[in-house]
């Protein structure tokens, strides 16, 4: 199980603006230290935190971050609308562009997702595979 994603910025309020735009309507809580950002799921009192967490910092060795070639997180929405418009967030918020919201083919009938890239060029998807919505093969 992966307990927690770690991306690097070198401008950490940038960083906030696009994380903000997105992770609270996904549930995610959030918590500022000198260590950088923290999102993370709420914890029902007595159960285990629900993972992964998040985590948006400086770079340790305080040379500049930079983003993974072929890394990227995937965040689960709760519908296509939900994809829609945090994508529109995301873009207002400092993000750009790398896949419109939309079915890919290659991934299931019912797979809707977009790609941006987060103002340090990090790269995150917003899926829906909700079965209860119309899917890439219905009418």
């Amino acid at each position: 199980m992966i307990a927690y994603v770690t991306v690097g910025a070198d401008d950490i309020a940038a960083a906030r603006r696009f994380y903000d735009a997105v992770l609270p309507a996904l549930g995610y809580g959030f918590s500022q230290g000198p260590e950088g950002l923290s999102y993370a799921l709420p914890v029902t009192p007595g159960k285990r935190p629900v993972l992964p967490d998040f985590y948006v910092k400086p770079t340790f060795d305080g040379k500049p971050a930079s983003a993974g070639n072929g890394s990227m997180t995937a965040f689960e929405a709760a519908s296509q609308a939900q994809v829609r418009a945090l994508y529109a967030a995301a873009l207002a918020a400092g993000g750009t562009a790398e896949g419109a919201p939309g079915f890919r083919a290659s991934y299931g009938a019912h797979f809707y997702v977009c790609y941006l890239r987060d103002p340090q060029g990090n790269k995150i998807a917003l899926f829906s595979d909700n079965p209860d919505e119309p899917g890439q093969d219905d009418p």
